[in-house]
């Protein structure tokens, strides 16, 4: 079997070839950028996602989650590639996803997955601007019970200006940020 290691030149590479387009884009954050970073170009892309797994396995393995989980739909594939990449070392890890709302059927559940309160969790998530999505999973994933003091972004639009994750105990990290891209607003 062959063992995956992060190249964080590689997934540069693999972001300027296949993830940035150029022109004029309203971003979830309501920010008007003139480049867009499709990262499910990366996540649904075997060779890049097998590298941003490497890259966030890279920032945690010291301290290996109970679980690891995002925001539905962005996260899901990188949750995934975590769960593989575990899998394939014999850790044992879960995964989750946190819906935009509680379903409205079933057993109106907003965390989806096989977590339990107290597990300690990492919340992923593919872009951060502002970081609104991922700090909603992170209040999503406490109000479950979930432990979650990191979150982990494939890229950092606004590197260095998150406070509101310094104000509630997380630490965001990034595989790569928009300055690395030689990219601004």
């Amino acid at each position: 079997m062959t063992t995956i290691e992060y190249d964080e030149q590689a997934l540069l590479e693999l972001v300027r070839i296949k993830a940035i387009q150029f022109g004029k884009f309203r971003l979830a954050s309501g920010q008007i950028s003139n480049f867009y970073l499709d990262c499910r170009k990366l996540t649904l892309d075997s060779a890049a996602t097998n590298l941003i797994a490497a890259g966030m396995w890279e920032k945690f393995r010291d301290e290996v989650p109970a679980a690891v989980g995002g925001m539905a739909v962005g996260a899901v594939p990188i949750v995934a590639s975590i769960l593989c990449f575990a899998g394939l070392r014999s850790v044992p890890m879960c995964g989750f996803f946190v819906r935009r709302e509680a379903k409205d059927h079933g057993t109106g559940k907003r965390i989806e997955g096989p977590v339990e309160p107290n597990q300690t969790a990492i919340i992923v998530e593919d872009v951060v601007t502002t970081g609104g999505s991922c700090l909603a999973a992170i209040a999503a994933a406490r109000e479950f019970g979930l432990q979650v003091d990191r979150a982990v972004t494939i890229i950092d639009r606004q590197p260095g200006e998150h406070r509101e994750f310094e104000r509630i105990g997380v630490r965001l990290e990034s595989l790569v940020t928009i300055d690395q891209l030689d990219l601004r607003h």
